[in-house]
C-alpha cells in the first residue's frame, strides 16, 4: 500500500473514501492479495500442521474456552504446545482448528475487524455481529478448503446484551450454528462433546466449567491421537480462557495445572471418569 501513497504526506484517497466499517472489506478493494484466502497455492496437496481438538462451556457468569496443545503433520506431532484460543476483543474468544498456518492468521484478521469497527463506529460490534463477521472471513476462506486448508473455528463470547455466554460453531462453507451448554471442535470433537454430555449441568460455576473443559480433552486425548493430552514431565498444559461481563481473561498456568493435575489423580482411581 506504500506505492498509493500520496504528495507531501497525505493520505491515499481510499483512506478517506466513505465505505463500511469492515477492515477486510477495506483490505479487499485496496491490496486484496494480502488476504489469506487470496493467496495463490502451489498444485498438488499441501500436507500442513493442524490444530484440534477445541471445547467450550456455558458457565453461571460466562462461558470457558479450552483448547489442547498438539499440532500434527499426517502421523507426525508437528508442535507439542502449539496455542489455539485466542482472545478475539474483550468479552469474546476464538478457538482454531483445522490448518494452523491459516487459521492463526485468520484469527489476526478477525482481531483486527473487531478493533477497526469499534474505532470506525465508536462503539463494540454485538455477539451476534461479530459472529456473522466471522461466518463471511471463513465463507471467503472456502477456496483453500477446497485444496485441503480448511479452517473451521470455535466463537464464544459473553452477549452484554442478554448478560449470557454464547457459543457458536460453524462449517466450511462459513454456516454459523448456536451452541447450548457446550460444544467442542475437531478431530477429538466427539469424545469430548460425549464426557461433556454425561457430565455437564446447567448453572454450572466457572471452576466447574474449567474442569468440565479439562476433563473433556482429556477424554478426547484418549481416544484420538491428534489431541494432546496433558504433559505432565514438561508442564505443557491446555490453554484455558473464561469471558464474563467483566471482561475474557486467560487462566494462569498454576491454576490450569491444579485442574489438570485433579483430573489426572482421578483417573489413576477411575481411568474412565
Amino acid at each position: 500500500m506504500a506505492r498509493d501513497a500520496g504528495l507531501h504526506g497525505r493520505l491515499p484517497a481510499h483512506f478517506t473514501a466513505p465505505g463500511s466499517a469492515s477492515f477486510t472489506e477495506f483490505l479487499g478493494r485496496v491490496a486484496p492479495e494480502l488476504l489469506p484466502m487470496n493467496r495463490a497455492l502451489p498444485p498438488g496437496v499441501l500436507d500442513v500442521p493442524h490444530g484440534t481438538t477445541i471445547v467450550a462451556v456455558v458457565h453461571a457468569s460466562g462461558v470457558i474456552m479450552a483448547g489442547d496443545r498438539r499440532a500434527t503433520t499426517g502421523n507426525v506431532i508437528a508442535q507439542r504446545d502449539i496455542e489455539k484460543v485466542f482472545p478475539a476483543d474483550d468479552y469474546s474468544v476464538v478457538g482454531i482448528a483445522g490448518a494452523a498456518g491459516i487459521a492463526v492468521e485468520m484469527v489476526r484478521l478477525f482481531q483486527m475487524e473487531l478493533e477497526h469497527y469499534e474505532k470506525m463506529e465508536g462503539h463494540v460490534l454485538s455477539l451476534d455481529g461479530k459472529a456473522n463477521r466471522l461466518s463471511a472471513m471463513i465463507r471467503g476462506n472456502l477456496a483453500m478448503a477446497m485444496q485441503g486448508l480448511a479452517v473451521v473455528p470455535l466463537f464464544a463470547g459473553f452477549d452484554l446484551d442478554g448478560s449470557v455466554g454464547r457459543i457458536f460453531s460453524y462449517d466450511v462453507t462459513g454456516g454459523r450454528y448456536e451452541e447450548h451448554s457446550f460444544h467442542a471442535v475437531g478431530s477429538g470433537s466427539s469424545f469430548a462433546r460425549s464426557a461433556m454430555k454425561k457430565r455437564y449441568r446447567d448453572g454450572v460455576s466457572e471452576a466447574e466449567g474449567v474442569k468440565l473443559a479439562v476433563d473433556a480433552l482429556y477424554d478426547a486425548a484418549d481416544d484420538d491421537s491428534a489431541t494432546g493430552g496433558p504433559d505432565l514431565t514438561r508442564r505443557i498444559w491446555p490453554v484455558v480462557m473464561s469471558v464474563t461481563d467483566v471482561g475474557g481473561r486467560r487462566l494462569p498456568d498454576d491454576e490450569v495445572a491444579g485442574v489438570v493435575e485433579t483430573v489426572v489423580a482421578e483417573r489413576m482411581v477411575h481411568p474412565g471418569g
